[in-house]
């Protein structure tokens, strides 16, 4: 009897991969918010302050994450790797408003096609990322699905590396303006630094999964 209290007391073990799935749709509508502010007509200003919403509502939930983590005696795996995702989820997001910020900062109103396929390949990885953390709640009955899911990431970050690259070589060949050609090449290099990060993230998963299975 006195055990089952002491169960009943303590902090559930799903519950972090709620807050991994809270934090997750936070990422995805700042990617969303990004792939609508690279596009025609946009309400720069309006889009900004959104993703340094969700920023800030995806840092809590992170904070809430280490927390529970710090008192928790049970934990659905090891604390290094909730730890890990948490923070390379955070990472993620932390990416995608420092994109924003850099828009915001050099007041650029127009992207280039590749810039634009950047943002929406961080869409997809996000959309990817949604998809598989909740199925880590079941880890074993879902290893194959997460790990497909995860590869899918990763190729995406290599397409983005392709893109950056493509993208790159003609800011070079045809901008006259050094102001401009710096500043586009760090909105170029920042996009393709958020795909990273998403491989990160996706790089941690494996590892649980590895460990779990």
């Amino acid at each position: 009897m006195f055990f089952r209290l002491f169960r009943s007391l303590m902090p559930k073990e799903e519950r972090f991969v709620e807050l991994f799935i809270e934090h997750a749709a936070k990422i995805h509508a700042a990617a969303l918010e990004l792939e609508k502010m690279m596009g025609d007509g946009a309400d720069m200003a309006l889009h900004f302050k959104q993703i340094c919403i969700y920023e800030g509502e995806a840092d809590a939930i992170t904070r809430q994450t280490l927390q529970a983590l710090h008192r928790s005696f049970i934990t659905p795996f090891d604390r290094d790797q909730i730890h890990g995702l948490i923070t390379s989820m955070d990472d993620a997001v932390d990416g995608i408003e420092e994109v924003a910020q850099r828009v915001d900062l050099y007041g650029v109103t127009e992207f280039t096609p590749n810039m634009c396929a950047l943002a929406s390949g961080i869409v997809e990885c996000a959309r990817l990322l949604g998809q598989a953390i909740p199925l880590m709640a079941e880890i074993n009955r879902n290893s194959d699905t997460i790990n497909k899911l995860c590869d899918d990431i990763g190729h995406q970050e290599s397409a983005a590396d392709k893109r950056q690259h493509e993208g790159l070589r003609t800011l070079f060949a045809t901008e006259t303006d050094p102001v401009k050609l710096i500043t586009r090449k760090e909105i170029y290099q920042r996009l393709e630094k958020v795909s990273d990060r998403f491989d990160d993230v996706a790089n941690v998963i494996e590892t649980i999964v590895i460990e779990q299975v």
